[in-house]
């Protein structure tokens, strides 16, 4: 044995901390529905799908069937509930089909080709549909045809809309393509293989998509490549855009990746098995996805592992989260399971596959957006009006009805890393008078540094006081500083931070990087030495409490084998 030293001033990775993991949630009920394609969720809870027996389906939020209607194939498309309570569905028998809330046939469109991918409505009440066949249309309300748009390819991305109309989705001729909304070609841009990923949007209209090629995908509005992020593996999964404007894809590669929108890694999240389906992010900032071996993750902010429930059986299709917190997924079979008790979906630009529960697919207006966001508030009071208040971080147990078949096991990690709580809003910081020396400010920003992903952190706003430089801005994941003698129109490259409970942390790293910023790092117990517009300041840091001595096996490998000496 020999020991490593692992001792970083602010720029050397050190040991992780630890927490205790949130309790997994048990699975409320398991029903051998014989679920094929993803589930859509409407604003009363009821769901929608297309079974394995080719049949649309409605069921109340437990499952228990209201209607059913015959298709002439299967589908695994996402359905689309319009806000009129319409049913639109997508067959393998090359037909879309309109039914109204009790199940009524209003109109079926027989296009040119199987239609795997989901459609995505319109603001104006039309749909998109792409087919494996190798076209695109629009219907009508009606279900005519306005118009019909050749690929060349088949086309397995679901369309995703604009805010501008603009239509996006990927094809097997390696390409994602941007129609107008009349139909005409925009421009195409060709990744390094065949592209299943549907896309996702962000608030910009970036758009983002994965492909064979082991790459993920960022193009702009007007058709140029923005970044690639290579994986182990490819990416058939679709994104999500977050409501912290980070791009979350899985991969074939076992891991589960979080890019910000400028294409910096935020973390990656081993699951250990490839994932095919898309993840979604839940309202209280956590991120939940399952994998092929059946597994289903919940994965907090700075990528630790919150929860796991292990099913069993290959989970391929995407989870579905309702407004009133129950959280859905589809094993292999068709056995549909109910997590109750969840935080509904978080309010974002692109939170999960096809943007909302009812999987319309476009970017909402603002008018679309109040109304979500009121029915969740609508469902959640509901909720909350029918069962005992628990604590936010611990939710209340359920108790599982009974099931034809076994229902999956919770496992719960031993540990994790601390789940930062950043405030929901931008919010702008108006400079107050000290009421600290920079000394002071300095001696407590020392005293409560800590280590977070392997970097020193100081509380951002002792260290903000300690160098004179008041807060300007403060959002979820950044905060711009007023550097001495600077304009406050002047530009300001923000700095990140990381919040513990709801306290802003920032990296000595970042600080060190500030324009005008120098720093002398001294042996413990000294400290650092920040100097700023003449001002010089001793951050003291302990060191040997924040980089602690590790002890590690000279030969790992060897040890860790069976046997072994």
């Amino acid at each position: 044995m020999r020991k490593i030293l692992a001792l970083s001033l602010a720029l050397v990775p050190t040991a992780l901390s630890a927490a205790q993991a949130q309790p997994s949630p048990q699975v409320a009920w398991f029903k051998d529905l014989k679920v094929l394609s993803t589930v859509a969720v409407a604003d009363n809870g009821d769901l929608f799908f297309v079974g394995s027996d080719t049949r649309v389906h409605r069921t109340d939020a437990r499952g228990v069937e209201k209607w059913n209607y015959a298709t002439g194939d299967i589908g695994r498309a996402h359905p689309i509930v319009t806000p009129q309570g319409t049913v639109i569905a997508a067959s393998y028998d090359d037909n879309v089909y309109a039914l109204d809330a009790s199940g009524k046939l209003l109109w079926k469109t027989k296009l040119d080709g199987d239609l795997f991918a989901s459609p995505a409505l319109r603001t104006d009440g039309s749909v998109i549909v792409a087919t494996a066949g190798g076209s695109v249309y629009a219907l009508g309300p009606g279900g005519q045809v306005l118009w019909t748009y050749k690929v060349g390819a088949p086309v397995f991305s679901s369309p995703a809309v604009a805010a501008d109309g603009t239509i996006y989705f990927g094809a097997q001729d390696n390409q994602l393509h941007a129609l107008t909304p009349d139909g005409r070609q925009k421009w195409a841009f060709r990744a390094g293989s065949l592209v299943f990923s549907s896309p996702a949007l962000d608030r910009q209209g970036n758009i983002y998509f994965g492909s064979s090629d082991r790459r993920i995908y960022s193009v702009s509005p007007d058709g140029k490549g923005r970044w690639v992020r290579g994986t182990g593996l490819f990416v058939n999964a679709s994104p999500i855009v977050t409501s912290g404007d980070l791009v979350v894809v899985g991969s074939y590669d076992g891991k589960v990746y979080a890019i910000n929108t400028t294409g910096e890694d935020e973390w990656t999240y081993d699951a250990g098995a490839p994932v095919a389906a898309a993840a979604a992010e839940l309202a209280d900032g956590s991120v939940v996805v399952p994998d092929l071996s059946g597994t289903v993750h919940a994965i907090g902010r700075a990528g630790q592992s919150l929860w796991k429930i292990a099913a069993g059986k290959k989970i391929d299709t995407n989870v579905t989260v309702s407004d009133q917190g129950v959280l859905y997924f589809t094993t292999e079979g068709g056995g549909l399971s109910a997590v109750q008790k969840q935080p509904p979906l978080a309010d974002g630009p692109w939170t999960t596959f096809r943007g909302v529960p009812s999987g319309w697919g476009h970017t909402l207006t603002a008018q679309e957006a109040q109304a979500r966001a009121a029915a969740r508030k609508a469902a959640a009071t509901a909720v909350l009006a029918g069962r005992p208040a628990t604590p936010p971080s611990r939710p209340a147990p359920t108790t599982p009805a009974p099931a034809p078949s076994r229902p999956p096991v919770a496992q719960t990690p031993a540990t994790q890393t601390p789940a930062p709580q950043p405030p929901t809003t931008t919010t702008p910081v108006t400079p107050t008078a000290p009421t600290r020396t920079p000394e002071q400010y300095a001696q407590a920003a020392g005293q409560g540094a800590r280590t977070l992903d392997g970097r020193v952190y100081l509380p951002l706003r002792e260290a903000a006081g300690a160098l004179g430089t008041p807060i300007r801005l403060l959002t979820p994941r950044t905060a711009t500083l007023a550097l001495p003698g600077q304009a406050a129109a002047a530009p300001v490259r923000p700095v990140p931070v990381r919040y513990v409970g709801r306290i802003p942390f920032v990296p000595l790293a970042a600080l060190t990087g500030l324009p005008g910023v120098k720093a002398a790092a001294h042996r413990a117990p000294t400290g650092v030495i920040l100097t700023l517009a003449g001002r010089t300041l001793t951050f003291p840091l302990n060191f040997p409490a924040l980089t602690p001595l590790r002890s590690q096996p000279e030969y790992p490998a060897v040890l860790r084998r069976p046997g072994g000496v």
